[in-house]
């Protein structure tokens, strides 16, 4: 069985269509808030020039408070594209929409808090493990490709449960300086993958018939678990692991049987991103079978970085450096009859921050990627040079 189809169809089933917030709503019982931001801004890549949306992003949240130490609260956000379509794809959240919508789901949870007794949460929700690598995340135009959270060539990170993961239980707690979460998705989830990749049976895909079936898989339950140390005031560590499995069976009988596993660590300094000063984070991952290539080949074996230096100064100026990597080595070649997978690049980017709700940036990327081999053009198409330049309106 191909690698590249199986990915294909777990590709399709993820695509499943926090800023600061205005108290709308308040009573001695329930608060109700908005918030989120509209991004709009000009970006230049892959030949080509246009406005495009930034992530704009709506969203709800509600409070209420139950008495003796209890609160139970939900969330609902959905992205938002208010300037029409874009041919240019870039990043994970450009794929959130299709034929046009104008709304696409991003969150959706409902849970329970108690100071002593920790947080349970149920829904569409950020992953355990985006606990482990959120700290070098912070750029506008470009996402982090390498820390594993947005799978399956820049998607959501739903279908494995490390980014916005779908039907997810979580819960979490903090006793002084140590915090962790632990979750597990609770999900079933079976298709039948055609010759070219095609699936059947999902809402984003059209039923194919005329096409010869090649095997049907399955991916069901995963798990995972994030620590936080706040060693001093400005050092943190973090660690944690997620896991999976599916499995499935082709037309001539051939058996399907994978494990998806990535763990890894993270190290941030500084008092945060939007604070004056110094910030510095990086990140390392080491996975199995948890992502794939630009074209939808499954990685079997791969390790991925990313880093962020970033400096805001006095006069609200914010310059800030990344770089990312996740490179397929030399199980990929094997894989792949010798075709190498190494994505990499270095953002780079000026902020001023007019005030703390109001923010102009430019962003460039310097892209130095190899992806030599068979399917060289094809992989290039979404990864390149760019520069976008643009405004963010918080609510």
């Amino acid at each position: 069985m191909k690698k590249t189809l199986i990915a294909s169809a777990l590709a399709t089933v993820m695509f499943v269509p926090a800023a600061s917030a205005i108290e709308i709503y308040k009573d001695d019982k329930n608060a109700v808030e908005i918030g989120g931001f509209i991004d709009a801004r000009v970006y230049h890549g892959q030949g080509d020039t246009e406005v495009v949306n930034g992530a704009s992003r709506i969203n709800f949240g509600f409070d209420r408070q139950m008495g003796d130490g209890w609160n139970a609260f939900a969330k609902l956000e959905w992205g938002v594209n208010p300037f029409g379509d874009s041919k240019i794809q870039y990043n994970n959240d450009q794929l959130s929409y299709e034929n046009g919508d104008f709304l696409a789901n991003r969150l959706g949870y409902v849970g329970v808090n108690h100071d002593t007794y920790g947080t349970l949460t149920v829904g569409k929700q950020w992953g355990a493990w985006y606990d482990v690598v959120y700290n070098t995340n912070y750029g506008f135009v470009w996402d982090g490709d390498a820390s594993g959270t947005y799978t399956y060539n820049k998607g959501d990170g739903s279908v494995n449960g490390t980014g916005r993961g779908d039907k997810t239980v979580q819960y979490r707690n903090a006793f002084g300086d140590f915090s962790f979460a632990v979750q597990a998705q609770l999900k079933q989830d079976e298709f039948t993958v055609y010759e070219d990749g095609s699936v059947e049976n999902l809402p984003t895909t059209p039923m194919i018939t005329a096409q010869q079936s090649v095997a049907t898989i399955e991916y069901n339950n995963t798990y995972g678990a994030a620590f936080t140390y706040q060693a001093t005031d400005k050092f943190s560590v973090t660690a944690g692991v997620n896991i999976g499995e599916f499995k499935g069976e082709t037309i001539e009988n051939e058996k399907i049987e994978e494990t998806d596993i990535i763990y890894g660590f993270g190290l941030t300094y500084g008092e945060g991103w939007d604070a004056e000063g110094l910030y510095v984070a990086a990140n390392y991952n080491k996975q199995e079978f948890h992502d794939t290539d630009n074209i939808g080949r499954l990685l079997s074996d791969a390790y991925g970085v990313e880093t962020l230096l970033s400096y805001r100064f006095n006069n609200n100026i914010r310059a800030f450096a990344s770089y990312n990597i996740i490179d397929g080595g030399d199980a990929y070649k094997a894989d792949y009859n010798g075709d190498t997978f190494k994505r990499q690049f270095t953002a780079v980017g000026v902020h001023y921050i007019w005030d703390a709700n109001t923010v102009i940036y430019i962003e460039g990327r310097i892209d130095n990627s190899d992806f030599s081999g068979s399917e060289e053009a094809a992989m290039k198409l979404s990864d390149d040079d760019g520069i976008g330049f643009g405004i963010r309106y918080v609510l």
